[in-house]
């Protein structure tokens, strides 16, 4: 079967998010992680069957929907979970808020790694906790982890979990063997149990391979807990479906606990059925697979057009996700008032850097996942912005 990412879907009106946020008509979004796709066809194919059947009731999670989730992420990733080990919920930012609140108390401290997804910022303070963040080595457009000052901050008797995003957001980095294998030992030492947020796990591109945290052996699958879910992967976030990964039954008790408090312990039919669609059709996979291989063209694209027509700047390597990260510190224009610029001045609206901490200032972040015209259009409009800024030649 093809596939059409080429494809223009009319979002406006739709009640998008990432559409309808602003209500001028003109402004390009490529801001907010969602793809401009259609899902696989085998997942459409079970939602229409669904609605089909005309009763929307209360669902209860089938064993078919355990069989998808333990035979994708064995198939995939060589991570075998058990039925019992899974604890499903509404996203990855309820399942990372359910695990800080049932695993710390007011005032602990916890680990992340600047720059970073936001929401981790959110959760921690939500729970009246402290981040602290292992503020990750920029050096030679590449980021790295700083183990010395992760041992340091690991040290530290308050700090009782840490927030590893695996595949990173929005660095793009997928940690290595080596890398991942580090980070457990200094946790581990220092009683610090590691939530690895795998939601980008499935969008790794060729020449690199994602490593789930828990798979690395016996000591990191008893030490730290897995979230991961297919909104990303299949472009399903708005049915609100994720899975947690415990094996240890008292914090799975615990965090069962938290989930029911929070009131994100029920997912919804259509989750149900897209999640079995997604994670069990072979034609999903295809989908899938055909899906890298368009969005890896697409950061070719923006890293063409950037040598091309902007050399000043960096575009980072993109190991996994579709989410570009640029490196504009050279303009000396705070990220905020830069894309508050390129807003008003093209309608393009793009993230700033330092919405994902400190360490982010300097840099702004590309949803590429939209057909190749629109992402022409996006790059033109930035092209355009950063010229009228008078800082480049």
């Amino acid at each position: 079967m093809d596939f059409n990412f080429d494809e223009i879907i009319y979002r406006k009106g739709t009640n998008s998010y990432k559409w309808d946020s602003d209500n001028d008509a003109g402004i390009l979004p490529m801001w907010v992680a969602d793809m401009d796709f259609k899902t696989a066809p085998p997942v459409i194919d079970a939602l229409m069957q669904r609605v089909q059947h005309g009763v929307f009731g209360y669902a209860r999670v089938p064993d078919s929907y355990y069989d998808a989730v333990i035979s994708w992420f064995g198939r995939r990733h060589n991570f075998y979970v058990q039925k019992d080990w899974i604890i499903y919920t509404t996203g990855v930012v309820p399942a990372i808020s359910a695990i800080i609140l049932a695993l710390t108390k007011p005032g602990d401290k916890v680990l992340i790694q600047e720059p970073v997804y936001n929401c981790f910022f959110s959760s921690i303070r939500n729970n009246q906790c402290e981040a602290v963040s292992n503020d990750l080595i920029y050096a030679g457009g590449i980021y790295s982890i700083n183990f010395d000052d992760l041992e340091k901050k690991a040290a530290d008797p308050q700090v009782k979990l840490m927030l590893l995003c695996n595949p990173h957001n929005p660095a793009g980095r997928v940690w290595t063997k080596y890398e991942l294998e580090k980070t457990g030992e200094i946790c581990f030492r220092n009683n610090v149990l590691v939530v690895s947020d795998e939601i980008h796990c499935d969008l790794t591109f060729t020449g690199y391979t994602h490593i789930p945290f828990a798979s690395l052996g016996s000591e990191y699958l008893e030490n730290s807990i897995t979230c991961t879910a297919p909104g990303k992967t299949f472009n399903l976030a708005g049915l609100q479906v994720a899975n947690i990964f415990a094996y240890k039954p008292e914090l799975r008790e615990k965090i069962n606990k938290a989930i029911n408090i929070n009131e994100v312990c029920d997912v919804n039919p259509f989750a149900i059925e897209g999640l079995i669609a997604a994670y069990s059709n072979p034609e999903s996979e295809k989908w899938l697979e055909s899906l890298k291989v368009y969005l890896r063209t697409n950061y070719q694209i923006v890293k063409d057009f950037f040598e091309k027509n902007l050399p000043q700047f960096t575009v980072l390597p993109l190991e996994a996700t579709y989410l570009i990260w640029i490196d504009i510190s050279s303009l000396g224009i705070p990220s905020e008032k830069l894309t508050s610029f390129i807003l008003k001045e093209e309608k393009l609206w793009v993230n700033e850097g330092s919405m994902y901490g400190k360490a982010g200032e300097g840099f702004i972040r590309l949803n590429i996942a939209c057909n190749k015209e629109i992402l022409k259009e996006g790059l033109s409009r930035l092209h355009n912005a950063l010229n009228k800024t008078g800082k480049i030649n």
